[in-house]
């Protein structure tokens, strides 16, 4: 038997588009390693949003080429969609398919060739998915950040049907599944070019049978602004995690809209103030760039008195980079020095912010859904309401179980728990 092997990279979409590959590889006949020494198939799927990202496959695959240069090599992701030339020259005899043809895998590998270009293709798939299952509900979106490489890869929105979505996760629930991620580039986009919204989305998904639980992926804040107090309502139901991922990243509207995010630093704060004055606990993950061209020292400290102020739970922080391609690659660059002395400074804020956040946490009693394993031995990591990440220990096998606990103390990144 053919035995095949996948390393993924990037976002929860990307997770969802290895998934299929698995899907495809295995329901062909093939074997799925966890081993690249065993594998026959060795298949890279790419993620070119920041540089550090991409730096580090390209030397995966000039180690995967040396080590093992009779293998076959099929490369996947973005990198083929927004840097193909490029990566040809590095790889070289590698085959090259694009994310826009995942149901092409099979073909790709059977005949050799690389197969190109952008197409709509819904990526729903019947298969065990386990605790967790990602459904995509869109692909692309409506933006055009001026540092963003992503556009090039993955396109103008194309919303997937409500039917699609709502089939995904019905299929899922009945094969077990307690917690729904719903992925794409930008959640909060979706169907706006189908005439409906997220918050409708959102409300037929929580009337589906069965007991469990939404994460609403990334959503951008240009495109919440047109139907927030709809979306806030959609939260009510007990179905969706008190979380929200909405990246802000800068505090400043001069570099806003260099960046070409298309909203004020006032739009942010708004929508922030009025999630939380309906989920009080909610929890905020955001992302911020530091070092953007043309940030000056006032710049970065409207960002730091907006982290300040709004207390994120979460913060993505990300040192400006340039991608090839974008618009950003045109503008004058900070000294690397400046971008990495103000990373540092963000980073000891976020942290201290961070940690506050959850010392509210310490000593809350309340149910969590075990959803993995941890490091250690008899270690489980489950989610509350908010999403929070709770670590508890048991002998017992809890994967997928609701189980109650009380908070005994907590870190930066997660909170410990007694099972009660």
């Amino acid at each position: 038997m053919t035995s095949a092997y996948i390393e993924s990279y990037g976002c929860t979409a990307n997770t969802n588009h290895a998934n299929f590959m698995r899907y495809l590889l295995k329901k062909e006949g093939f074997h799925i390693t966890k081993s690249m020494d065993r594998a026959d198939i060795i298949i890279i799927n790419t993620c070119v949003v920041k540089q550090q990202t991409e730096n580090k496959i390209i030397s995966r695959i000039k180690c995967i080429k040396e080590r093992f240069p009779d293998k076959i090599l099929l490369i996947t992701g973005c990198a083929v969609d927004a840097e193909y030339e490029y990566f040809k020259h590095i790889a070289g005899k590698a085959i090259f398919l694009s994310s826009h043809h995942t149901k092409d895998l099979i073909y790709a590998i059977k005949t050799g060739r690389d197969i190109l270009g952008k197409r709509m293709e819904e990526k729903f798939f019947p298969h065990s998915c386990g605790v967790t299952h990602i459904t995509e509900i869109s692909q692309g979106c409506l933006g055009n950040c001026s540092f963003c490489i992503t556009k090039n890869a993955r396109g103008q929105l194309v919303s997937y049907s409500e039917a699609s979505i709502i089939k995904d996760i019905e299929a899922a629930v009945r094969n077990g599944a307690k917690e729904i991620l719903l992925t794409s580039q930008d959640n909060a986009c979706y169907g706006l070019d189908r005439g409906t919204n997220l918050a409708r989305l959102l409300k037929r998904i929580c009337n589906i049978g069965g007991e469990f639980f939404i994460r609403v992926g990334m959503m951008n804040p240009l495109h919440i602004k047109g139907f927030l107090h709809e979306l806030i309502d959609a939260y009510k139901d007990k179905k969706i995690y008190k979380f929200i991922h909405i990246p802000v990243q800068s505090g400043s509207d001069k570099i806003l809209s260099l960046m070409n995010r298309g909203y004020k630093v006032s739009d942010f704060i708004r929508i922030i103030e009025e999630f939380r004055a309906a989920y009080p606990d909610l929890t905020l993950s955001t992302d911020i760039i530091v070092g953007f061209p043309y940030e000056k020292e006032e710049d970065f400290k409207k960002t730091i008195k907006l982290v300040k102020y709004l207390k994120p739970d979460v913060v993505n922080l990300s040192k400006f980079t340039v991608r090839k391609g974008t618009a950003a690659e045109k503008m004058k660059k900070i000294p690397s020095k400046i971008i990495k002395r103000r990373a540092r400074e963000m980073a000891t804020i976020i942290g201290r912010i961070s940690k506050e956040r959850n010392k509210k946490w310490a000593g809350w009693k309340g149910k969590i859904l075990i959803v993995e394993r941890g490091k250690h031995r008899n270690q489980f990591i489950g989610r509350n309401y908010a999403y929070k990440p709770v670590v508890v220990e048991t002998k017992k096998n809890i994967m997928g179980s609701l189980v109650r606990v009380e908070i005994n103390s907590y870190a930066q990144t997660h909170l410990f728990g007694d099972i009660i």
